[in-house]
């Protein structure tokens, strides 16, 4: 499985391939899946560019991805999109149309209430596990792990990545049996890749992630680096 995260948290000033609209989300979302991508991954977001919860802007990004693509669609749960867990949890409750899965952050304040909240209205649970956080160990211990729809072990170092990324799936252990999707970031995210490739786990790619090729060149859109990915990951997965 490759997933394409379309956004994430970037803006205008991260280049105009980044879609910030319904409209270009949805393009971009077609083109990845044309391009190989199974599952999208997306931050719903304001007309100024800012990621939002709000029911409102998921629903309008959800209909317009949905139109072009018949994949999952998920969404992102994340602080940023709204600092007060209780108000988050309320955004979470008034989703008009709701997204196959959405991810929770498991160190953020309120994660396992927005985790129980999704599992109520039938939402799968990405449960986001970052590295350099005490986010493994509470979900080891949390009842809600094996009602996820599966783990994404998120790393977030650059430098050392695949060392990292080892680490953080020796402190899963066995993630209550869930499948773990394995992905890094900026210039850890084409190592970890091909790791997962070699471990034979699923990924992901997409300007969220990062911005440039395996080659280090600029990518022109989120179907190019999926194009890339899955060279990249079949590659390792040949020669593992």
């Amino acid at each position: 499985m490759v997933q394409v995260c379309l956004n994430g948290p970037r803006g205008a000033a991260d280049g105009t391939a980044v879609p910030l609209t319904p409209e270009s989300m949805a393009q971009a979302a077609a083109e990845a899946v044309a391009a190989g991508a199974t599952d999208i991954h997306v931050h719903p977001k304001t007309p100024c560019g800012r990621d939002s919860l709000s029911p409102r802007v998921v629903a309008a990004t959800l209909e317009a991805i949905r139109a072009r693509v018949s994949v999952p669609v998920g969404v992102t749960t994340g602080a940023w999109a709204e600092p007060d867990p209780a108000a988050r949890l309320a955004r979470v409750r008034g989703w008009t149309v709701l997204p196959d899965h959405a991810s929770v952050n498991w160190h953020e304040p309120g994660a396992e209430e927005i985790a129980a909240a999704l599992v109520d209205l039938g939402v799968g649970v990405e449960a986001g596990i970052w590295s350099g956080t005490d986010a493994a160990a509470k979900f080891a211990v949390s009842p809600l792990g094996p009602k996820v729809l599966r783990v994404l072990a998120e790393v977030t170092d650059t430098d050392a990545a695949e060392a990292a990324a080892r680490t953080l799936l020796a402190e899963l252990g066995p993630a209550h049996g869930r499948p773990v999707l394995l992905h890094g970031e900026d210039a850890g995210a084409w190592p970890v890749l091909r790791l997962a490739g070699r471990l034979g786990l699923a990924t992901r790619v997409g300007l969220e992630d990062t911005l440039v090729l395996p080659d280090g060149r600029r990518a022109l859109s989120n179907a190019q680096l999926v194009a890339g990915a899955l060279a990249q990951y079949g590659w390792a997965q040949r020669s593992s």
